[in-house]
């Protein structure tokens, strides 16, 4: 599994339940959380083989900006203690 976290411009909850749900949708997506609490506004998924630029791309698409700024191989458990905010 890939972590890989997100600087974004998604600012309210409603517009990060859209993208959870959009994302979510995706076969190989296992989790995502936006913290909109965060500066970077900040986007983590995990997959099992989503490229960055594909997440980016569907978020610009949406009008908005998303920028990757980490990843991580990890087990599905561990990434599920990572997502935690």
């Amino acid at each position: 599994m890939h972590l890989t976290i997100f600087k974004t411009n998604v600012t309210t909850t409603a517009q990060s339940l859209n993208m959870q749900l959009m994302l979510n949708g995706l076969p190989s997506t296992a989790e995502c959380n936006f913290d909109l609490d965060d500066c970077d506004k900040i986007l983590r998924l995990v997959s099992t083989d989503l490229q960055p630029s594909t997440i980016c791309q569907l978020l610009n698409k949406e009008g908005f900006h998303c920028e990757p700024m980490e990843s991580f191989d990890y087990t599905l458990s561990e990434a599920r203690k990572a997502l935690a905010p």
